[in-house]
């Protein structure tokens, strides 16, 4: 085998094997995977302040960004009770920038940017008539995403699969300054696939187990994750609300929270004392 191309070999699975760690300590939602996480997390993170501090430049431009008072401080509350319960997944959660704001919006949707910027649309508070407990499943869930640092991992693998070939081109020409240019390029197309890439099933159970944790910690009631998603089922079947387009619901989800509530039924009694 040609020498340089069994080191390149060796360097891609040296590579791989770094990559690969869980990002969360273990707790009782039980998530514990291996994750693929090769862009680096400070990278990741410049990349979603910069999109978040665009969209909140377009929202306030269209007079569209928190402008209701009272709603805004109501989202605000719930969410730094939530933040405050961040540190059992991760020591330094709570050292990140975070920040809660309100787009008014008919979309039912709601996100939470790596590193900690969370936006919620107004079209999931008043469509759902979403109640505080409802409102802290949805955005436990978007936090957990944060912490799971899940769009990292999706951009790290759009990352090897569109510029793969051609970094290991790079890498057995053994130029260095044209692997940086493609770390750039593969950084700035996983920015652009952070919105456009939908989480993973997988990704999905865990920011839903992580969620119900985060909320039930917080003192809000587990068992407002069932009605949550019971109610954006219900709202309009052949048109399911943006946040069910890359959040699907289905009968098994709604199982798989209902077996985990008892164990987390717990955390939310201590948290009510």
């Amino acid at each position: 085998m040609n020498r340089k191309l069994l080191v390149l070999m060796f360097a891609i699975a040296a590579s791989q094997l770094a990559s690969c760690a869980t990002t969360t300590n273990s707790s009782v939602s039980g998530v514990e995977r291996k994750q693929f996480l090769m862009l680096p997390e400070s990278q990741v993170e410049s990349m979603s302040i910069q999109a978040y501090t665009q969209t909140l430049q377009e929202a306030s431009k269209n007079k569209k960004l928190n402008t209701d008072s009272a709603e805004l401080q109501r989202v605000r509350n719930i969410s730094n009770r939530l933040i405050a319960h961040t540190k059992v997944f991760r020591d330094d959660a709570l050292s990140w920038k975070w920040e809660v704001n309100v787009e008014e919006s008919d979309q039912v949707n709601a996100y939470c940017m790596p590193g900690g910027k969370i936006m919620v649309f107004t079209g999931l508070i008043d469509k759902l008539k979403a109640t505080d407990d409802e409102l802290a499943a949805v955005i436990g869930h978007e936090i957990a995403h944060a912490l799971r640092e899940h769009g990292r991992e999706r951009m790290s693998i759009a990352a090897v699969q569109q510029v793969g070939v051609a970094g290991l081109a790079v890498l057995a020409a053994g130029s260095k300054s044209s692997t940086a240019g493609a770390g750039v390029q593969a950084a700035a197309m996983g920015s652009q696939l952070f919105f456009a890439l939908p989480n993973g099933r997988e990704q999905e159970r865990e920011a839903d187990r992580m969620g119900l944790e985060l909320a039930a910690r917080a003192g809000f009631n587990p068992n407002a994750a069932v009605t949550l998603w019971q109610k954006m089922g219900a709202l309009n079947s052949s048109a399911p609300p943006e946040f069910l387009s890359t959040h699907p619901s289905s009968t098994n989800r709604i199982a798989d929270l209902q077996k985990l509530i008892p164990s987390v039924m717990p955390l939310y009694q201590q948290a009510r004392k």
